[in-house]
């Protein structure tokens, strides 16, 4: 988010806040930003914080829903990358986040920060909830197919892949080097909390329940999200069109040539979503393979393209971003 921020034309950088970090210069964490920001760490402090337009929230889950509700009354802005605001349904988001929501009135109002979906929506709000990571990719990867109604909505599979960046910065032995190099797992199969995420945006947008099965796994490296997802159909699709379609005029969203497979290397870096289709056999189940980088445009990329919504700027400024190879 740093990243983005320190190169935007319409941002200025005021407050960063850490209360492990505090004092300690932004650009001795991170020696990218070395001329970019002389900013310190500081304690989180309510007036420094509610000076701002526009507050992000890169914290735990449970932090955000504590401090909104003080900054909303001020005229403040929020983006919230955590998950505080994601769930409509109280109860399913205490029984998958364990605790209670401490502002559940404001969750009606957050706006859900996928602009594909809910573009006019985040222009006009004061509180967006960045989406999650995996429901990016699998949420752009499903809808158009599943909007045609030739879909069987009670078995869609969602079999995905993130780089070990998306379990956070914090130490943890099984993130190690040493324990994920050379190694492929899944994880969480028995319930992850992306899955109530997906399973309301598809419900939503469709207007009925969904059926899915997803399960994340854990790949040897930093950035990246491959999606895989599995569609049954009844009937002739020209998949091609009908995404071609979907996502014509989208700024990060890329429909590629018919037979393609998207690499995660390709979308590392930048806030671009490449989609490609697949009819194995010509028979009756669709492939749909989706790659985002998750810190980008599943989560800072996704949030800064929110805020340029939000107080009227181009939707691309700060992002135009070539994917970085090798």
């Amino acid at each position: 988010l740093l990243r983005l921020l320190v190169r935007h034309p319409g941002v200025e950088l005021k407050v960063i806040t850490s209360r492990s970090e505090a004092g300690r210069a932004v650009a001795d964490m991170y020696p990218n930003l070395r001329g970019y920001t002389d900013l310190c760490f500081t304690v989180p402090d309510a007036a420094a914080l509610k000076s701002c337009d526009l507050v992000f929230f890169a914290t735990p889950n449970g932090i955000a829903m504590q401090q909104v509700p003080a900054l909303l009354e001020a005229g403040v802005r929020v983006i919230d990358l955590a998950a505080d605001f994601r769930i409509k349904d109280i109860a399913v988001w205490e029984q998958w986040y364990g605790m209670e929501h401490a502002c559940p009135d404001l969750v009606k109002e957050a706006v859900y920060g996928l602009p594909e979906l809910f573009r006019d929506d985040i222009s006009r709000a004061r509180l967006v909830a960045n989406p999650g990571c995996y429901p990016t990719a699998a949420t752009l990867g499903f809808l158009p197919l599943l909007k045609t109604g030739k879909a069987n909505l009670s078995a869609l599979v969602a079999d995905c892949k993130s780089g070990v960046s998306g379990a956070g910065r914090g130490a943890n032995t099984a993130m190690l080097m040493a324990e994920t190099g050379e190694s492929f797992k899944a994880y969480a199969v028995a319930g992850h909390r992306h899955q109530p995420e997906i399973s309301q945006n598809l419900s939503l947008a469709l207007k009925q329940d969904v059926g899915l099965t997803f399960v994340p796994h854990l790949l040897p490296m930093i950035r990246g999200i491959h999606a895989t997802l599995y569609v049954q159909v009844d009937g002739e699709v020209d998949l091609q069109k009908l995404y071609e379609d979907a996502y014509a005029g989208e700024p990060f969203v890329d429909v590629m040539p018919a037979g393609s497979h998207p690499e995660t290397r390709s979308v590392r870096g930048g806030n671009m979503c490449r989609i490609a289709l697949h009819r194995p056999a010509n028979g009756d189940m669709v492939v749909v393979l989706s790659v985002i980088d998750n810190l980008v445009k599943g989560a800072a990329g996704q949030a800064v393209q929110n805020m340029n919504l939000m107080f009227g700027m181009d939707e691309e400024e700060g992002l135009g971003i070539v994917g970085l190879l090798p």
